[in-house]
């Protein structure tokens, strides 16, 4: 795949142009769809997040789709609030314009809270979630504001250190506990990104503490988190096992806030092995 992954583009009702990748499923009728959620951060996209995955649950069988969220990718950036809800708003609406009735939601940080969100505010849509230390678990200035990555995040990202290769693979460095699995491929893919970005993308973002709702979840979820997360405090894996039914957690030492990179075998397998449990 070239740096930017090409993919197709659907323009929402609301006049939103998203871009997403739509592979796999062909010939089977009764193939599963995976939809893959990227976190925020300078320079995200979904290909980028999970280049190393997605191909794998195509070979699988499964219909894998992977959205840029508004802000992000080659997806329109506007200037406006990004709001957990806006970001609901428009994966609800790319599954609308694709037809999918029910599917199964991978979500990692941003991307986790939106897929808690979606499977909340429309249950009968989602079979199964995977979480990988999702976003919305607590409140933002209390937790999220103190944790290092977040603040040198914003900080580089505001003064816009990010535009060169030297300034954003110091910050992926933070994503990761083994600073070597970030290629350069990867640096350039967030960097041509970036350079798009409007500041409101990350000053403006807004997540809920959804704890009290998570009850609600009715589908199985199986989660992963990295004790070493700079970004997403690892104390939100118990709060979800607390208050969630049908659920399990890996916790994995020296790992960071990418899981599905850093045990991308791991993370491949044991999804896979979760998806197909459900169909004996």
């Amino acid at each position: 795949m070239s740096a930017m992954a090409q993919g197709h583009f659907v323009t929402l009702p609301q006049g939103l142009r998203l871009h997403y990748l739509d592979i796999g499923g062909e010939g089977t009728g009764s193939a599963e769809t995976v939809v893959f959620i990227h976190g925020s951060g300078p320079g995200a996209s979904g290909h980028s997040n999970f280049k190393q995955n997605y191909p794998l649950f195509v070979t699988a069988g499964y219909r894998v789709i992977v959205p840029d969220l508004p802000g992000y990718g080659a997806s329109d950036k506007p200037d406006t609030l990004y709001t957990l809800d806006f970001f609901v708003s428009a994966l609800s609406g790319l599954l609308d314009a694709l037809d999918i009735q029910r599917c199964i939601l991978v979500g990692n940080s941003l991307g986790g809270a939106i897929a808690i969100k979606l499977a909340l505010d429309q249950p009968q849509r989602v079979s199964r979630l995977v979480l990988m230390a999702p976003g919305g678990l607590m409140e933002k200035e209390q937790y999220y504001l103190q944790m290092e990555g977040i603040q040198k995040m914003g900080a580089a990202f505001a003064r816009g250190e990010l535009h060169d290769a030297d300034g954003m693979r110091r910050l992926l460095t933070l994503q990761l506990f083994d600073e070597s699995l970030i290629s350069s491929e990867t640096v350039n893919e967030r960097v041509a990104v970036v350079r798009e970005q409007p500041v409101c993308v990350l000053s403006t973002m807004q997540v809920p503490n959804m704890t009290e709702r998570l009850k609600e979840l009715q589908c199985p979820i199986l989660g992963f988190w990295g004790m070493d997360d700079k970004f997403c405090p690892v104390s939100g894996a118990q709060t979800m096992m607390q208050h969630c039914r049908n659920i399990r957690f890996v916790l994995l030492s020296e790992c960071g806030h990418w899981v599905m990179v850093e045990y991308r075998e791991l993370f491949n397998r044991e999804c896979l092995f979760f998806f197909q449990e459900g169909q004996r």
